[in-house]
């Protein structure tokens, strides 16, 4: 029931009836509604200050959400770069230093910066740059894990190559002696058997029965077989490549023949004493690059450490030679 309100007229000394103008009325609920709006207007910049609105919120989480996942994504990253650095080391010093091949120099694994650079920069940056800077870095790994690729497959030519050459080095007697006792004669100056005059003994000399198998010491081409008058007498040279040459010289007989492929152990000629020459002996010589070097340093193949010092010792006697 709707209040009716009375106020006392001092004109006409009687209670009437209160009434409210429209134009009050209406300016009272314009007002009330202004007021309101001001007030919720504050509310609201007080609560989106210290509160944050909804989507501010949404955003907030979002953003928080993304770094969480970029930080982990950088952390990856620097564990594959760091695996990568390492892969990198161990090609430059360790497959490509036992093959003697040259390191790859960084700036052909990654043209761009390194990885570890990146990672600074990255962290430096604004968020809306984040996804280009990871890109970027993914970019450079994947560069750099092409180039490595690359060079474990030139590695990988490298292991054949050395597996041939050394199948093309001389790495075992050129006759049997497994109780070591053969050697006559080592690498170096000694006293000449015909001109008793201390002179240059360019190898080693094998003392043998005539007929005793000589062998190849390593695979490669017969380059002379005969006796050319050189005082070798009836001799065999192997080229084997890589620079290498071996001679066998004194042979009662060549078995071998010019142009022939040989294997390492194969039998090229007997032991005798043809040429310059005091007794049955195999002269044995190992050349590389056209200079004649001590060959008691490629028997590795078939002598334990024990028994190859015990034939330097023997080849280091000075004596007399047999050629």
């Amino acid at each position: 029931m709707k209040k009716i309100k009375y106020y006392y007229n001092t004109n006409t000394l009687r209670y009437e009836k209160l009434e409210t103008p429209l134009r009050v009325r209406i300016l009272r609920i314009f007002g009330f509604i202004a007021a309101a709006l001001v007030t919720a207007a504050i509310i609201s910049f007080i609560a989106f200050q210290f509160i944050g609105s909804p989507k501010e919120r949404i955003l907030q989480r979002q953003n928080r959400e993304l770094r969480d996942n970029y930080y982990d994504l950088r952390d990856e990253l620097q564990s594959l770069d760091q695996q990568m650095k390492e892969l990198e080391k161990r090609d430059n010093d360790v497959y490509r230093a036992i093959f003697e091949a040259n390191p790859i120099p960084d700036s052909a694994r990654a043209k761009e910066l390194e990885a570890q650079k990146e990672i600074a920069i990255v962290e430096s940056i604004r968020d809306n740059q984040l996804a280009a800077s990871v890109t970027k870095t993914l970019n450079n790994l994947k560069s750099r894990a092409v180039a490595q690729q690359k060079s474990y497959v030139e590695v990988g030519e490298l292991v054949k190559d050395k597996e041939k050459l050394l199948a093309h080095t001389p790495a075992i007697q050129p006759v049997s002696n497994k109780d070591l006792n053969r050697i006559a004669s080592g690498f170096g100056y000694r006293i000449d058997p015909v001109y008793k005059t201390v002179k240059f003994h360019a190898g080693l000399d094998f003392s043998a029965p005539q007929g005793t198998p000589i062998y190849a010491t390593a695979e490669g081409t017969i380059k002379t077989a005969g006796n050319t008058g050189n005082g070798y007498g009836n001799h065999v040279i192997i080229n084997h490549g890589y620079g290498y040459e071996t001679l066998y010289g004194h042979m009662v007989r060549v078995k071998v023949r010019n142009g022939q492929a040989v294997k390492r152990g194969e039998v090229i000629g007997w032991v005798g004493s043809t040429g310059k020459s005091t007794g049955p002996h195999c002269h044995y010589e190992v050349h590389k690059n056209g200079q004649k070097i001590d060959p008691i340093y490629f028997f590795y193949n078939d002598l334990t450490p024990e028994q190859f010092d015990l034939i330097l010792k023997k080849a280091a006697a000075s004596n007399q030679s047999l050629d």
